[in-house]
């Protein structure tokens, strides 16, 4: 999904992709030409031919694209997505008025269960620029626990980075919360209900370059929580 984890605003270019690496149950196959591609509307799925038992996990990282946005527009998505130190900066400097050129990449991890053998392929590093890695395997799990991350960049954990999770139940009910990680890039996150999670962070730094503003690293993990 192209633009919330509630709804797409376009399908992913194959074009944009900078990397596809696929773990579990002795699979590893990396590369587009590793799954069957196809589009739905807006929403661009991947077939994949899963291999034995375990717990897979899926990367997706994207190219950098550079965006225009009008000061009003990039003040709402601060707010919205969680970036609440970028948006307190341009307070603080009376820029809220200032518009911006940004560049953006997105760096996605998605956890599945094949049947009931439990792998520990969920943690694999991807080394993408900016990552959310599960420390303990989401599906051994149940609602109430407690799930901890690590956030890094380039490798590196990230200290005081906000974090927004959120999860839909099979009969639509949602939650959402947010938290910061702490000195070891380690967030918790309790986990409220059953169904389909996600944990997301974008991580911002301003930029010197006059033709560009901002830079922004996104990452976000999805999985399921059973009851």
């Amino acid at each position: 999904m192209n633009g919330t984890f509630q709804g797409s605003e376009g399908v992913v270019s194959r074009e944009r992709l900078a990397n596809l690496t696929i773990h579990g149950g002795g699979l590893q196959a990396s590369g587009v030409e590793a799954v069957a591609w196809r589009d739905e509307e807006k929403t661009a799925l991947m077939d994949i031919q899963t291999s034995g038992a375990g717990t897979y996990l899926v990367g997706i990282s994207t190219k950098p694209r550079e965006i225009d946005l009008k000061a009003a527009e990039f003040n709402d998505y601060l707010q919205h997505d969680g970036i609440p130190d970028t948006l307190a900066e341009r307070r603080k400097h009376r820029e809220l008025s200032k518009d911006v050129r940004e560049r953006y990449s997105k760096h996605v991890r998605a956890v599945f269960q094949v049947g009931e053998v439990l792998s520990e392929d969920y943690k694999t590093p991807l080394h993408y620029p900016v990552e959310i890695i599960p420390q303990q395997n989401p599906y051994a799990l149940r609602v109430g626990q407690r799930l901890t991350v690590i956030c890094t960049l380039e490798g590196k954990a990230i200290a005081n980075q906000f974090v927004m999770a959120g999860w839909e139940s099979p009969n639509g009910r949602t939650g959402s919360l947010t938290t910061r990680t702490d000195a070891g890039g380690m967030a918790t996150i309790k986990l409220g209900g059953a169904g389909k999670w996600y944990v997301k962070m974008i991580h911002m730094t301003p930029l010197s370059d006059p033709k560009l503003n901002y830079e922004s690293k996104w990452a976000s993990l999805t999985f399921e929580i059973r009851n």
